[in-house]
């Protein structure tokens, strides 16, 4: 597997610490919000990339944190007149429902908060102040820039432009502009810790440092987020955790590209801010979990309407190309294969090489993609009820197995309540005698029972909603 690095800028051969074994850190949510369609495409991306890992046969430990401590979360607990936990749980569950739609495989998944590794960041932050690398200032602790070494080799941003003020929280407490938080000294009404520089709170970048280490150890063999927390989310924990340890932090660095709307970057005020909540009350999430994944992940995606019918039309056909071979291998013979069914397994194996060979050079899912639908088209034209149910239940097991690693085609078939079938019987029948009026009260009866018709050239289409 080649992996392109942002730490070096270049494709580069993945070899983990521990041989048969792989550990990844993404950065999860800060939980005061749902999560948007922006989000999503690190979670799906990077999910991905663990299932094919898994698939590989590599032992993986996946690690998501939940930031649950933050200024937003406590801004939005006070406009509420509640606690930061019942927040931070509040939107940890809608996260989890999301994901769930998303199909992102949590069964292994670590989901680290930051407010259960306090202990640990208080003793890493006493660590690097023994170091001379940080200094407390009146209950504020910062990390002393001038400790690290090559500041700004993952960004590739240079200190003394950054030192001009463009990004700098500026502070007359610190020693240096670009020095950064460690602890926060506690303001009043504000959740806070014991430490030995007084009451108070971590700073964003010393949580996923210390979740990282506690839980894998000093280095981590992938470290994965958006392209937005290369500076200075990424860059920080790469100062603050080598300064302390001196081995690399991570080994390997994954930064996904942007995701705008309508070619514009997503935003509140040009209402074109999507969460994936809101995206699932139109569409199924698979549809989305297959629209991020159409394009490599180091290229901008953008997110529109009228792609996502085209995504769900797409995921349809290779529905479609499962069903047939489901229908196909009960219709057929249950008998040895011959020389040109052979063949046959011999052609679709080459569309397992290519998904494979697609993968493995830096997780190319839009081409793995395309190797999936090359072996529905091929089946579609060469596999029929004339064939052995042998060959037929090795294209179906081979295009299930593809479809897993990438996380689609796993929806069970839906059967309807009787009363929602004689519904929409009814409803066709009115349409061929004309009564458009009835056919567009029993539309508006099922709209109101979750059921969603769609009329189309192959006839009348359901979803719940």
């Amino acid at each position: 597997m080649r992996i392109y690095n942002t730490l070096t800028r270049k494709k580069e051969e993945f070899i983990p610490v521990v041989e048969g074994q792989v550990s990844m850190y993404t950065c999860g949510p800060t939980v005061y919000n749902y999560i948007h369609v922006g989000n999503a495409r690190p979670i799906v991306i990077f999910d991905t990339l663990r299932r094919f890992f898994m698939y590989r046969g590599y032992e993986v430990k996946y690690i998501s944190n939940f930031t649950d401590i933050d200024d937003r979360i406590i801004s939005k607990a006070n406009e509420e007149n509640t606690t930061f936990k019942e927040i931070s749980e509040r939107y940890i569950e809608a996260f989890m429902n999301d994901t769930k739609g998303l199909n992102v495989y949590e069964e292994k998944t670590i989901h680290p908060k930051a407010t259960e590794f306090i202990q640990p960041m208080i003793e890493f932050i006493e660590a690097l102040i023994e170091k001379d690398a940080a200094y407390n200032v009146d209950g504020n602790v910062y990390f002393n820039i001038n400790s690290a070494k090559d500041y700004g080799k993952l960004s590739k941003k240079n200190i003394e432009d950054l030192l001009s003020g463009a990004r700098v929280e500026v502070s007359d407490e610190k020693q240096n502009p670009m020095d950064f938080a460690l602890w926060k000294k506690a303001k009043e009404g504000e959740p806070s810790w014991k430490s030995p520089w007084g009451l108070g709170r971590p700073g964003w970048h010393i949580e996923c440092s210390v979740m990282a280490r506690t839980l894998v150890g000093d280095t981590i063999d992938i470290h994965a987020g958006g392209d937005d927390l290369q500076f200075p989310h990424h860059e920080n924990e790469i100062a603050q955790s080598e300064t302390l340890t001196e081995r690399p932090f991570a080994n390997y660095w994954m930064h996904n590209a942007m995701l705008n709307v309508e070619n514009q970057k997503m935003s509140k005020s040009l209402g074109n801010f999507f969460t994936v909540k809101e995206v699932g009350e139109e569409f199924d999430l698979e549809i989305l979990r297959f629209f991020l994944l159409s394009a490599h992940y180091r290229s901008p995606i953008n997110f529109t309407r009228e792609i996502m019918y085209q995504m769900e039309n797409a995921l349809e056909r290779l529905y479609n190309g499962k069903k047939n071979l489901e229908y196909l291998y009960d219709k057929a013979e249950d008998r040895e294969l011959n020389e040109e069914e052979d063949n046959h397994l011999k052609e679709i194996e080459k569309f397992k090489e290519e998904f494979i060979e697609s993968m493995e050079d830096d997780l190319n899912t839009a081409d793995a993609i395309a190797a999936v639908f090359e072996l529905v088209k091929y089946a579609n034209t060469h596999v029929n009820e004339k064939n052995s149910k042998e060959l037929i239940r090795k294209t179906y097991d081979l295009l299930m197995e593809l479809c897993n690693v990438l996380g689609i085609l796993n929806k069970k078939e839906e059967i309807l309540e009787e009363e929602i079938v004689e519904f929409i019987e009814k409803r066709t029948e009115a349409r061929k005698n004309k009564d458009f009026k009835l056919a567009d009260e029993i539309r508006n009866i099922l709209k109101e029972k979750g059921i969603v018709l769609e009329d189309t050239q192959e006839g009348v289409k359901w979803k719940r909603v």
